[in-house]
């Protein structure tokens, strides 16, 4: 039972877009014609959602030229590139069957108040872990070259005499070159009268 399983786990979408039955959505399918391939939109209604893991499944109706035209996806099927959600519907039932009896107007269902139309998607399976362990060793590695600099700098510092401040330093190098820089421009500025 472990490989059926564990077979079913790697073919499964790693995100999966939500559902829900009364949306509108547009779901891109690649389609094969020949030798090459395109995707191809088809719009509608979502009027079920059945089934589980690798099985599960939304049917999506719309009317067509007059026709009522139903397809059924697979979620995790490699032809479904997208599922976008156009509008959030309000349905109060797990299969909207009774839309397919009704024409014109009444085969929508009502529009959400105040719903936001955010393309969520569920989680399945995390990617594989592999990147961010590496960026973890990076990491810790960085983290003992710190500490190692650390401990070869601070013996040095205790060694040091003491000295006065650092602030008087910076002062008497500011006098310093505030002099030179006046004896400079005095020199400039005399031969020019």
């Amino acid at each position: 039972m472990d490989i059926i399983k564990s077979i079913e786990h790697e073919q499964m979408k790693n995100k999966i877009p939500t559902l829900k039955v009364g949306d509108t959505v547009k779901v891109h399918v690649r389609v094969k014609e020949g030798n090459r391939e395109r995707i191809q939109v088809f719009e509608g209604i979502i009027i079920k959602i059945q089934g589980g893991g690798v099985n599960q499944t939304f049917t999506v109706r719309r009317i067509s030229y007059g026709v009522g035209v139903e397809k059924t996806f697979l979620i995790h099927s490699p032809m479904v590139e997208k599922v976008e959600v156009t509008r959030v519907g309000k349905a109060r039932r797990a299969k909207l069957f009774y839309l397919r009896d009704r024409l014109g107007k009444s085969a929508k269902t009502k529009e959400q108040v105040g719903a936001r139309i955010e393309t969520l998607e569920t989680v399945i399976k995390e990617e594989t872990a592999e990147a961010p362990v590496e960026e973890a060793v990076e990491e810790v590695a960085e983290a003992e070259v710190a500490e190692t600099v650390v401990e070869e700098v601070a013996p040095a510092v205790e060694a040091a005499p003491e000295e006065a401040p650092a602030v008087e330093t910076t002062e008497v190098v500011k006098e310093e070159v505030v002099d030179t820089v006046s004896e400079e421009t005095t020199e400039e500025v005399k031969p020019e009268e």
